[in-house]
């Protein structure tokens, strides 16, 4: 046995357990809000285990090497690095002390100013848009009310049916006078059916823009210019209109005469009789047929004109909402006649170039 050597290997000697000293207690992260569970040996006979309430990190060195028992414990080593992880050093964090932050005024230290500059410039911008407001409302104010537009949007369905009927048959209704109210002011559309609104001229003229678009794309020739074209027709067609009604009112001194707006929903009526002669277009009637339903149209659109514009030239003292007309002569009657004729034989011509797609 000699000749396999003299010496015997030294003992093994195996790593005695050991816990560290001291372990940091790690903060509460968003990710984790129930911290960390610490995991421990199984107590000794007769001990009761403790409870554990505090979180500890997930590595914790729970052996050493058996040549640091002389040494002083060593502070816990740092997880090893993976790709993605942050090396910033993780700081506790407490949602309930985080500091709220402020809303920040508007910075114009970007733009080269400085805070007295931006305020002087914004009350200049201010002063500006104020006085703009106070030319348009003096100077326009008078001819579109902007305030009260939305009085002739004030409409019902039975509204809307029963001013249909009246514009295809006029000749049905009686009365065309509107009412006034007590305080001084006309009835809405909703309450009075004589009174003008904007909804109807409005989806009427939209609606004969798409006719003349289907028309177009039925004799496929459709182009995307069709419908700058139709809109543009049925605009210069509503401002010519109003452009002679007003004039007309101009020359022949007619005082308390309706206004803007009253004056274009007067001319935008005459797309319903229009709208009717294209849809009986698009039924197959032509020729001797398609010409009596234009001319029905048009006497249907003159006729209410006639009676509805009466009360603009000719009013009624008694119907005056606000103030009593003076006495007209007889001279002057007759002139404000022959204007209502004239602009009643002018809606052929407009009907005939609108009906033209």
């Amino acid at each position: 046995m000699s000749q396999f050597g003299s010496h015997s290997p030294p003992p093994l000697r195996h790593p005695v357990p050991t816990h560290p000293a001291y372990i940091p207690e790690p903060p509460s992260t968003p990710a984790s809000p129930q911290g960390y569970q610490r995991f421990s040996s199984s107590p000794a006979p007769g001990q009761q285990r403790p409870q554990q309430t505090q979180a500890y990190p997930t590595h914790v060195p729970a052996y050493t090497s058996p040549f640091q028992h002389s040494q002083p414990p060593m502070p816990p080593m740092a997880p090893p690095y993976q790709p993605g992880m942050n090396m910033h050093p993780m700081q506790p964090q407490n949602p309930a002390q985080q500091p709220v932050p402020q809303a920040m005024g508007s910075d114009f230290t970007a733009w080269g100013l400085d805070g007295a500059t931006a305020q002087l410039g914004m009350q200049l911008g201010h002063s500006a848009v104020a006085a703009g407001q106070d030319y348009v409302q003096r100077n326009f104010g008078t001819m579109i009310p902007a305030n009260n537009i939305k009085t002739y949007f004030n409409v019902s369905n039975s509204y809307v049916i029963n001013k249909l009927r009246l514009l295809l048959f006029p000749w049905m209704h009686k009365s065309y006078f509107r009412r006034p109210r007590a305080q001084g002011e006309w009835l809405p559309p909703r309450e009075d059916l004589n009174s003008p609104d904007l909804y109807i001229p409005v989806m009427a003229i939209f609606t004969y823009i798409l006719l003349s678009t289907l028309h177009s794309g039925i004799a496929e020739h459709f182009s995307p210019l069709v419908l700058g074209e139709s809109a543009s027709r049925a605009t210069a067609v509503v401002l010519l209109d109003f452009a002679f009604v007003k004039l007309g009112c101009y020359i022949l001194n007619i005082p308390g005469s309706s206004q803007m707006v009253e004056l274009i929903a007067y001319g935008g009526y005459k797309f319903v009789g229009i709208i009717f002669t294209l849809a009986a277009g698009f039924l197959g009637l032509k020729g001797m047929l398609w010409t009596i339903v234009f001319l029905y149209a048009f006497a249907a659109n003159a006729f209410f004109l006639l009676r509805s514009l009466r009360a603009v030239v000719l009013p009624d003292a008694s119907a005056a909402p606000t103030h009593a007309t003076g006495t007209v002569t007889q001279a002057a009657r007759r002139r404000r006649i022959v204007f209502l004729f004239l602009e009643a034989l002018m809606q052929i011509f407009y009907m005939g170039w609108l009906v033209r797609i």
